[in-house]
C-alpha cells in the first residue's frame, strides 16, 4: 500500500540527496518541523506518563494492533539467516534499514517468530506529533522518543534504554540511517546512536537488511506492489577491552559492510548512489 502524497517530488529530493552524499536528509515535503520546545514537551510528557496505569494499557492495546498489523503485512515475508540468532539472546538493539511507514513491522514479525516479548522502537519527536490511528500507534506501541536535547539523551533516553536492555531483555529497534526515504532500496552510511548505545551498555547489534521485491500487480498507476526478504547479517558483539568510542566505530563501520554485502548480493550490482529508477522499490517511471 503506497502512502503519502507527493512521491514524485519525494523521488527527486532521494535521488538529489543520494547522488550529493547528504544521506541524512528529510525527504518528505509534509515532514513536520518541530521547534526544540515542542521536542521537549514531547519528551517530558513521555517520561511523565510511561508508568501510569493509563499509559500501560494503551500501550497494551497499541501493541496487539501491532502485532496483528505485523501478521498481515508480513503474511508472505520471507526471513533468511534466522539460525543466526541464538536462543539465549538477551537485549539487543537491532538495526536495519529505514524505507517505509510499516517497514518496522518486518522487524516485528522477526520478533514474533522468534517469540520474543518485547520490541521497542526509537523515533524522532516528530513522529510522536502525528494525530489518529497512526498517531495512537506512534506513542502507544512501545515506542521511544528520541531527540537533540542532550538533558534529555543523557539522563533520561538512556536510562529507558538501560530499562529495555539490561533489566527486561528486551530487543530495541534503531535505525541509523534516520530519515525514512520511500521506498529505497539502497543502505546509507548509518549515523551512530545505535552503535554508540551498544557500547555504552554492552549489548549486541543484530545486523538486519530488508530486500524489496516487486509484485507483478500494480498498487497503482506508479507503483507495484511490493513484498519483503529480511535477511539476518550477523550479531556483532562489542569488545568488553576497547573504548566506547572505538567499539562504536568498529561496530558501524561492519555493520555498513554487512549491509552493503546484503544489498549487493539481493539486487547483483554493486552499491553506488549513483541514482537509477531502479533504486524506489515498486516505482514504474523515471524522473
Amino acid at each position: 500500500m503506497i502512502m503519502g502524497e507527493n512521491r514524485l517530488e519525494v523521488i527527486e529530493n532521494i535521488r538529489r540527496s543520494a547522488e550529493s552524499g547528504e544521506f541524512y536528509n528529510k525527504v518528505e515535503p509534509n515532514d513536520p518541523v518541530l521547534t526544540p520546545e515542542q521536542s521537549r514537551a514531547i519528551t517530558d510528557a513521555f517520561v511523565e506518563n510511561r508508568k501510569r496505569l493509563t499509559f500501560k494499557i494503551k500501550t497494551a492495546v497499541a501493541l496487539t494492533i501491532a502485532k496483528t498489523a505485523a501478521r498481515v503485512i508480513n503474511r508472505d515475508t520471507v526471513i533468511v539467516g534466522l539460525e543466526k540468532v541464538p536462543g539465549d539472546l538477551g537485549g539487543v538493539i537491532i538495526t536495519s534499514n529505514h524505507f517505509g511507514p510499516t517497514e518496522n513491522t518486518v522487524i516485528r514479525h522477526l520478533t514474533n517468530k522468534l517469540h520474543r516479548r518485547d520490541l521497542a522502537i526509537i523515533s524522532q519527536t516528530t513522529n510522536f506529533a502525528m494525530t489518529g490511528f497512526f498517531g495512537f500507534l506512534m506513542n502507544y506501541a512501545d515506542t521511544i522518543p528520541i531527540s537533540t536535547d542532550p538533558r534529555y539523551l543523557v539522563r533520561n533516553f538512556l536510562s529507558v534504554l538501560r530499562e529495555k536492555l539490561i533489566d527486561r531483555r528486551s530487543a530495541v529497534l534503531l535505525y541509523p540511517e534516520q530519515e525514512m526515504w520511500f521506498n529505497y532500496r539502497k543502505p546509507r552510511p548509518p549515523r551512530g546512536g545505535a552503535y554508540f548505545y551498544a557500547a555504552k551498555l554492552n549489548v549486541p547489534i543484530l545486523s538486519c537488511f530488508v530486500e524489496i521485491v516487486d509484485r507483478e500487480e500494480d498498487d497503482n498507476d506508479e507503483f507495484k506492489k511490493t513484498r519483503f526478504v529480511l535477511h539476518i547479517l550477523d550479531l556483532l558483539v562489542p569488545d568488553p577491552d576497547k573504548p566506547v568510542r572505538e567499539n562504536t566505530d568498529a561496530l558501524a563501520a561492519r555493520d555498513y559492510a554487512l549491509k552493503k554485502a546484503a544489498y549487493e548480493a539481493a539486487y547483483g550490482k554493486k552499491l553506488t548512489y549513483d541514482f537509477e529508477p531502479d533504486d524506489i522499490a515498486g516505482w514504474k517511471g523515471s524522473l
